[in-house]
Parts: C-alpha cells; sequence; structure tokens
C-alpha cells in the first residue's frame, strides 16, 4: 500500500459533500430531525400529572362543602370545575373520558364537620384505565383528605381546647373504575392494537410498492391494459387481509396470554378497526408515493412512528401535554383509535360515546385514501 494522500482523501470527502447536498432529503433530516426530536421528547416526555378533569356532585351545599371543593382546586393534581347531579352523570363523564376523577359529597357533609366528634364522609371515583394518571389522582386526594382532617382537628382544639375521639374528622373513600387492580397491561394491551396494526401495514404497505419501482417491474405492470383503480385494488386488499390476520392474531393473544378480555363489543372493535386499517394502507400508499428507495420509505415510517407514540397518549396522558403538542398529536389518526379501543376495551361503552373519534378516522380514511389514491394513479401516468 502507497502513503495517504491529502489529494486523493479530498477528493473523496468533496465529492461525498456533495451528494449530501444533492439529496435534500436526507440534508433537512440530517439538521432538522435532532432539533425537531429534542423538542418532541422534551415536552411530549413527562410523567407529572396535574390539573385532571374533575367533577363534583355537592349534596351538602355548605360553606365547608365549598371549602373542602376550594381545597381541591388549589392543588395542582384536581381541577374540579364541573358540577353535576347524579350517578348517571357521573357515569357519563368517566365513560366518555371527560372527566378523570368524581367527587361525591354526601348531605351531612357540613353537619358532621360541625359535631364534636363528627366525622364526614367523601366519596371519590377515579378512572383507573390510566394506571399512571389514577395512582396520581389517589395519592393527590388522600394528601388532601389528609391535610383537611389535621386543619379541622387544629380548629377543634383551638375552640374547645381539646379534640374528643380519635378518628379523623374528614373519611375519604376512594374506588377505582374500569381496572380496579390499576395493571398496567390493562391499559397497555389494546393500545398495542392500533400501534402494531399502524407499524406493519404502514411499512409493508410503502414497501412493497418502493420495492417495485426500484426493480423496474411497476414500469412492466402500466404498460399492460390494467386500470389504474384495478392495480390499486389488486395492491392494497392483500394488505387489508394481512391487516385483519394481524388484528385477530392480536386480540386471541391479548384475550387468551395475557388475560385481557374486552369489556365491550368485540364486533364493533372489528368494524372501527377496518375503518383504521384503511387509512393506515393510505398513509403507506402515499409514502410509497414520494419515497424513491425502500430506505427513503423506511425513514419516513419512522418519522410517523416516532411521534404517533408520543403524543397519541399511547404511554403519556395527554392531559400532562402543551396545547400545542395536544394539536400536533391530533394530527394522527392513531390518536383517536386508542380512544376507541380502550374505551371498548376498558370501559365497554359503544357509539354514544365513541362516536366523535370515530367520525374524525373516518373523515382520515376518507381524505387520506382519496389524496393516495390521486397521487397513485399520477405516478402512473
Amino acid at each position: 500500500m502507497g502513503r495517504f494522500s491529502w489529494v486523493r482523501f479530498l477528493a473523496v470527502l468533496r465529492k461525498e459533500f456533495l451528494h449530501i447536498r444533492r439529496d435534500r432529503a436526507s440534508l433537512i433530516m440530517a439538521i432538522a430531525m435532532p432539533i425537531g426530536m429534542l423538542l418532541l421528547f422534551g415536552y411530549a416526555v413527562n410523567t407529572d400529572v396535574d390539573h385532571l378533569p374533575t367533577v363534583v356532585w355537592d349534596q351538602s351545599q355548605t360553606a365547608d362543602s365549598r371549602e373542602f371543593i376550594a381545597s381541591m382546586r388549589s392543588t395542582q393534581y384536581l381541577n374540579p370545575d364541573e358540577f353535576i347531579q347524579g350517578y348517571r352523570q357521573i357515569e357519563g363523564y368517566l365513560d366518555s373520558g371527560k372527566a378523570r376523577v368524581a367527587v361525591i359529597i354526601p348531605p351531612d357533609f357540613g353537619k358532621e364537620l360541625q359535631k364534636d366528634n363528627g366525622q364526614a364522609d367523601v366519596q371519590i371515583l377515579v378512572d383507573g384505565s390510566d394506571p399512571t394518571v389514577a395512582r396520581a389522582a389517589m395519592s393527590a386526594v388522600q394528601m388532601l383528605g389528609l391535610n383537611k382532617s389535621l386543619e379541622i382537628q387544629g380548629v377543634r382544639l383551638a375552640a374547645r381546647g381539646t379534640v374528643a375521639g380519635t378518628s379523623m374528622p374528614l373519611n375519604v373513600e376512594t374506588r377505582v373504575w374500569y381496572n380496579p387492580d390499576m395493571k398496567s397491561m390493562v391499559f397497555n394491551i389494546p393500545a398495542l392494537i392500533g400501534l402494531i396494526l399502524q407499524n406493519v401495514i404502514a411499512m409493508l404497505t410503502s414497501f412493497s410498492i418502493v420495492r417495485e419501482k426500484e426493480r423496474g417491474t411497476m414500469e412492466q405492470v402500466v404498460v399492460t391494459p390494467i386500470r389504474s383503480l384495478e392495480l390499486l385494488l389488486g395492491k392494497l386488499l392483500p394488505f387489508v387481509f394481512i391487516g385483519f390476520v394481524s388484528l385477530t392474531l392480536i386480540l386471541a393473544t391479548g384475550i387468551f396470554w395475557f388475560g385481557v378480555i374486552p369489556s365491550g363489543s368485540i364486533p364493533l372493535l372489528v368494524l372501527l378497526s377496518t375503518i383504521f386499517l384503511f387509512t393506515i394502507l393510505a398513509i403507506g400508499l402515499l409514502i410509497s408515493s414520494v419515497a424513491r428507495t425502500q430506505l427513503q420509505a423506511m425513514q419516513m415510517t419512522f418519522i410517523l412512528i416516532l411521534p404517533s407514540i408520543l403524543l397519541s397518549g399511547f404511554i403519556f396522558p395527554r392531559e400532562t401535554m402543551p396545547t400545542f403538542l395536544k394539536i400536533l398529536g391530533g394530527l394522527f389518526p392513531l390518536t383517536y383509535f386508542l380512544e376507541i379501543v380502550r374505551g371498548i376495551f376498558l370501559k365497554g361503552v359503544g357509539m354514544e360515546y365513541l362516536w366523535q373519534d370515530t367520525l374524525i378516522l373516518c373523515a382520515f380514511a376518507f381524505i387520506l385514501v382519496g389524496i393516495a389514491a390521486k397521487k397513485f394513479k399520477k405516478n402512473l401516468d
């Protein structure tokens, strides 16, 4: 081997920089992705749970009950801004996800606190579908109850010089709905249905069409008398079948292996999963129409997958995210499908609570399939 040549080294170096400069997509990705990922992770990866939407049924309507509600509001964890009447409304708020916590103050709340040794009861209902949120809510409520009890005992001691009895003035009874044991598996397994379908189907669809571009077989198909619609359907329907097989396997594994059984309708779950499946097929088709190589298709699919995991509520509660990240998360179909699949699995709800997410998912499917089909036809022409 000869000596190291700076001339040859600089020639190769210049050649590589020219290639990078000409590959605009890779250049933009190399510059923008690190900054984008840092901002995304910095804001989205937030395990602090605060300002949980809370509904209150105040049957006492006394100064003591209003003071207790004000104490809840002064914490950073609970946000008791909705006042309701009755258990049916509580069930509606918790089923729909509009509230994470329900506080029930009985009629004798104020009367019991005014007694020398009185003990007032407060019932707290917590949505346990997300164990992280449920534990934070329960901890906040228990700490609030303890602090209020000590405060009331201090007032009684100052007024009477003694405290009658040993029981705490405030008895907080907490019940967890939907996931009483607060198992993370019960929360995560349903969400994995959406995540796996998204990742597998988007990747397979985009890779399949881009692979034919690379091999030149797409041009051979185009010169045949086949119409673009026939080609499009022939390309996509096998992946619809694969999607249904994947859905069946995931459901069977979740039910029979992990023991996570849907509380709601399985036919409804399959129907709404079909809408989500067509949405992801359209995304895969769009990626394939833009990407020139399988490497580019993989990069674009990765750009879709990572933000959707962080912003859809798959790992971190959307309630803890800044407003702009909530808006950004709303651009991913996975966000709405997770609400649907968790609602069916954990809460057993039907279309009466899922219709909004379903309509948005249908709009995604209609728009994305239309754009993807038009783009596919344009590329063929």
